[in-house]
């Protein structure tokens, strides 16, 4: 089988995905700001950020599994500055990607809150 550049993005979104809806599974914290930080990240998207990140590692021949993590905070740093920019104060937004924004789904305060944790959350 060939492996074509599309079957990798394929491949890396899915991983990033799957590593997403799982992201906070261990993680103790309040439930509704969880909620919410889970909501906006898998509420789907394109992915470019981390599968460009893990397309250059495998470009470069580097381990593809060490750069993951990063991936992963930086799409976490991405759905940070999307809650934030969809905010009353900001755009105002009712929808991403065709779903409630975050303050819309939860409310404002918690969907500042969602959008500081997972900013935090993706230096750990």
């Amino acid at each position: 089988m060939t492996i074509t550049p599309n079957h990798k993005v394929r491949e890396y979104k899915d991983i990033i995905d799957q590593q997403l809806s799982t992201l906070f599974d261990d993680v103790t914290m309040n439930t509704r700001i969880k909620a919410a930080m889970s909501y906006s990240l898998t509420v789907g998207g394109k992915r470019v950020r981390p599968v460009l990140m893990m397309l250059t590692a495998d470009a470069f021949g580097a381990d593809v599994e060490k750069v993951r993590p990063v991936a992963l905070a930086l799409e976490c740093v991405h759905t940070y500055s999307l809650i934030h920019d969809d905010l009353p104060a900001m755009d105002n937004d009712d929808y991403r990607r065709g779903k409630l924004t975050n303050h819309k789904q939860f409310d404002e305060a918690t969907a500042i809150l969602a959008g500081d944790a997972l900013l935090t959350y993706s230096f750990s």
